[in-house]
């Protein structure tokens, strides 16, 4: 399981584990902001804490439906 993780690493950091980076960073980059955004107005609105666990929350839950249709060499 271990070397799975690190070939996949391996692949990513050499651009080879995804068809379109180019795609994937700006499915990042938007998963990255509205994560922070809320963040941000959480922790205005209401507490640090409870901001930065709902912003992480709504960001880790964000991604899987961002990258639903990624495609892979």
């Amino acid at each position: 399981m271990f070397n799975m993780v690190l070939d996949s690493m391996k692949l990513f950091l050499r651009g080879q584990l995804f068809r379109d980076n180019t795609t994937v960073l700006g499915l990042w980059l938007v998963g990255f902001v509205v994560t922070i955004a809320v963040i941000i107005v959480l922790v205005l609105y209401i507490n640090v804490w409870l901001g930065a666990l709902l912003g992480g929350l709504l960001g880790g839950a964000l991604m899987p439906y961002l990258f639903r249709n990624l495609k892979y060499n």
